[in-house]
């Protein structure tokens, strides 16, 4: 790998990136993005496109098989699942976000216990400072990973699928942590989800895999369209404008034909957007 460092503002940056886990049978190939510090950036495929495969190589975690590489600035991960095998409390938790400036061998200095609880309450879960991280719900371990995050002070989020296991009111939130995050403090997100209307909320770039060597990228409003996510995740999927108090909104929404008598009666009416009104 070929790491470079051609442009200044980018926090992250790859070109002609690829990677293949058996020879001549590239996961992805020729890929290229440029993001730039403070944005967020959304990354979205079904499954098996690849999506693992790149957050690893953004996180050093493997090396790819060809391209080159830019990452300015240390990088915190929060992943869709975890576990622990010890009895640690969520504070614990949080503090091991603290670990490279913490050291080796060396205990947390009150620095690090006041930076570890002013992320759990920077995120609401302050009095789950002392709770068994193995006794929360899958959701309320999510948000006690991305306290850890918070606390690392990185200058890159990494966060893989952020809402999959949050109930409808935390999804909301997480996305208003991540948009604050990235305005407020400066740092660069980038994210994988399946929802796409998550990244027409918050993100900046959005990148589509769309096969081996075939991708879209630019910014998140261009690239997320109706007839690319259809045409990315084989549904379809409809526009829904919707006034939220006193602004008026879009979004995108897939349209699932489980039951044809009701995709029958939406084609009759001639439906095609959704529009609906939020007060």
């Amino acid at each position: 790998m070929d790491i470079s460092s051609s442009n200044p503002e980018a926090a992250v940056s790859f070109s002609n990136l690829g990677h293949a886990y058996v020879p001549d049978t590239w996961i992805f190939r020729r890929y290229h993005a440029s993001v730039r510090k403070g944005e967020i950036f959304a990354i979205l495929g079904p499954n098996g496109r690849g999506k693992t495969t790149l957050l690893k190589i953004l996180l050093g975690a493997i090396q790819p098989c060809e391209g080159t590489l830019q990452i300015d600035g240390d990088v915190a991960f929060v992943p869709q699942l975890f576990q622990v095998s010890f009895d640690f409390s969520c504070l614990d938790m949080v503090l091991m976000g603290r670990a490279r400036k913490v050291g080796l061998f060396t205990k947390p200095k009150a620095s690090d216990l006041n930076a570890a609880s002013a992320a759990l309450e920077r995120l609401g879960i302050a009095h789950f400072a002392e709770l068994p991280f193995h006794q929360l719900s899958g959701g309320q371990r999510q948000l006690v990973i991305f306290a850890r995050a918070i606390a690392a002070e990185a200058d890159i989020l990494v966060l893989d699928e952020p809402t999959s296991a949050l109930d409808l009111q935390n999804q909301q939130q997480v996305l208003r942590w991540i948009y604050a995050l990235s305005r407020q403090d400066g740092l660069t997100v980038l994210m994988t989800t399946h929802h796409p209307h998550h990244a027409l909320a918050v993100a900046d770039q959005a990148l589509l895999m769309l096969g081996c060597d075939r991708f879209d990228i630019g910014p998140a409003k261009h690239v997320l369209t109706k007839e690319a996510l259809s045409a990315l995740y084989n549904v379809t999927m409809a526009r829904a404008r919707f006034q939220h108090r006193d602004r008026s909104m879009e979004t995108l929404v897939p349209v699932f034909e489980a039951c044809p008598d009701r995709t029958q009666l939406l084609e009759t009416r001639g439906v095609s957007e959704v529009n609906s009104t939020i007060m």
